[in-house]
């Protein structure tokens, strides 16, 4: 097989020799035999640039964004209306280069939409400090799991997570904690789609508890009666939030005794794509401050009396010892930042709150329609904020299929990490759905759902 190397042999035999190996595959004698690849790359021959090119605008042409279908996905990204102000900001040079703040006293700008973007995650989530350096709602919940640890007086027992937990956010908190002493137990969910108190009551070796709300399945979680229950188990909870929005109206987990929120801001001004590019978002109480990872930007005073910001805290490998880092997360994600700090600026508060209201307006209409159909149903009869799990009786993948023909996302499919909910869709209706778009979905799913009875 043929490939680029900047290295000639006499060079790559001369580094060996440095190192003190005789060959290449000397450098890999720690990984198992078994997970080995003992064959060359199966890639097709090498072809000139242009080609290249042209393949790939042609392969480009096929995409089609959610302005050009009727939109209803959600599962952890949402169709929200972004302002054409939010990416004309974001493309002004001033913020173009923006990256980690490495001379903080050179970054004024970048540390001030940091500090603005932390104070608005705060006042969202009711906690009293926040950082901005999480990549994605996944690896911030299980950041946070880590933090949990951390910052337990005693930390012993299991790393409790409900059901109705992201199924990403899941993995990912496995890859994270696999190399640790701590057992992860799944609490079930109660028929009504929340997650069962009494099953949480049954369980007394917890040091934290990672709970979604609303959850994956669409369902808000009862946690008033949570956070008493976690009160007195001594637990620290950990509230992770796929939907940003419902923030706007929602009572925010620091209400209800969260010593942690983590989750996902792309409903915050960035546009769905291929899996990115995300916004993860990380608030704690002060008292954990100096255990939570990543950055924190402050506000100060300078020498003359003048507004100033300054990176804080930065307890990573790059910044202090590597022994005591709390991560090795290694950007500050500021241009996401930036984006849901400019989108927040520009809804203002009673924007906001307007517009979740729209999307619980729209959902409420999904919900109703669902109601009155013949062979649809709700899986769940727990509230909901903007999201659902449907019942087609029939299998949802196929109808996801169907309906893309005629340029509808009909929702999430939850045969994938559910199989038991083969016949299941996971369904989001925000402000993009009109109701006449939502009437037109249930009509459709209607009759599929009939057709395969």
């Amino acid at each position: 097989m043929s490939f680029y190397s900047p290295h000639t042999d006499a060079e790559i035999q001369q580094m060996l020799e440095e190192i003190g190996v005789k060959s290449i595959e000397d450098l890999f004698v720690q990984i198992p035999e078994s997970l080995r690849l003992k064959r060359d790359l199966k890639l097709p021959a090498g072809i000139p640039e242009p080609k290249v090119e042209q393949g790939l605008k042609n392969l480009a042409r096929k995409n089609q964004t959610c302005s050009d279908l009727t939109c209803f996905t959600g599962g952890g990204v949402y169709h929200h209306y972004v302002p054409k102000a939010v990416d004309y900001l974001l493309s002004r040079s001033e913020f173009s280069t923006a990256y980690t703040p490495y001379q903080p006293e050179a970054s004024q700008g970048t540390l001030q939409a940091i500090f603005e973007f932390q104070t608005m995650i705060s006042e969202l989530t009711g906690m009293e400090v926040a950082n901005a350096s999480m990549y994605d709602g996944g690896e911030s919940t299980a950041e946070a799991v880590l933090m949990s640890l951390r910052a337990g007086k005693d930390p012993q027992g299991s790393i409790l997570i409900s059901a109705g937990l992201h199924p990403h956010y899941r993995m990912v908190i496995e890859t994270y904690t696999r190399h640790l002493e701590f057992a992860r137990k799944i609490v079930p969910l109660a028929g009504n789609g929340q997650m069962d108190l009494d099953a949480l009551r049954k369980i007394d070796d917890g040091c934290c508890l990672v709970v979604q709300h609303p959850n994956y399945f669409g369902c808000l979680e009862d946690m008033d009666e949570l956070g008493k229950l976690v009160k007195e188990k001594g637990l620290i909870l950990v509230v992770a939030i796929c939907e940003a929005l419902s923030l706007a109206i929602l009572e925010p987990p620091g209400s209800f005794g969260a010593g942690i929120v983590a989750g996902e801001g792309q409903s915050f001004g960035i546009h769905p794509g291929f899996g990115g590019p995300l916004l993860g978002f990380f608030a704690s109480r002060m008292d954990w401050v100096r255990r939570m990872p990543g950055r924190l930007v402050g506000e100060t005073k300078d020498a003359e009396g003048r507004r100033g910001f300054v990176l804080t805290l930065a307890t990573r490998e790059q910044h202090i010892r590597r022994a005591k880092a709390t991560s090795n997360i290694c950007t500050n994600h500021s241009l996401m930042a930036l984006t849901a700090a400019i989108y927040l600026s520009l809804l203002g508060k009673q924007g906001l709150v307007r517009l979740a209201k729209t999307n619980l307006e729209r959902a409420n209409h999904l919900r109703e329609r669902i109601s009155q159909s013949k062979n649809l149903k709700l899986k769940f009869s727990a509230p909901i904020f903007n999201e659902m799990t449907v019942q087609l009786g029939t299998d949802a993948e196929d109808a996801v299929r169907e309906l893309a023909k005629e340029k509808i996302l009909a929702g999430v499919p939850l045969k994938r990490h559910f199989p038991e909910m083969a016949d299941s869709l996971l369904v989001a209706a925000t402000e993009m759905n009109e109701k006449e778009q939502i009437d037109l979905l249930i009509n459709k799913l209607d009759q599929l759902a009939g057709r395969g009875r």
